[in-house]
């Protein structure tokens, strides 16, 4: 992984994403120690169930003690997000 300093990623942004954009992790160091990692988005098309699944197996979610409920979805129509911010133009 290619490291860049705060110094060099703000004047060489340009080549860290061409980098990420070949599939590579670049690394941004301060003062000698790596503190962010910059990395391509992947394109994964995982159901709800599916991402949470695969979370509590990461360990970055936990399920809420004593909660056996499913998650179900708060929005009805799609695009409620889109329309919300629109309406805020």
């Amino acid at each position: 992984m290619a490291t860049y300093s705060t110094y060099d990623a703000k004047a060489k942004l340009s080549e860290i994403l061409r980098r990420v954009r070949t599939g590579e992790r670049v690394g941004i160091s301060y003062h000698g120690s790596v503190i962010a990692e910059v990395s391509p988005v992947t394109g994964r098309t995982e159901t709800l169930e599916d991402r949470l699944k695969r979370l509590r197996t990461e360990g970055a979610v936990v399920p809420a003690a004593g909660s056996a409920r499913p998650i179900r979805k708060v929005v009805r129509r799609p695009g409620a997000l889109k329309r919300f911010l629109e309406s805020r133009e």
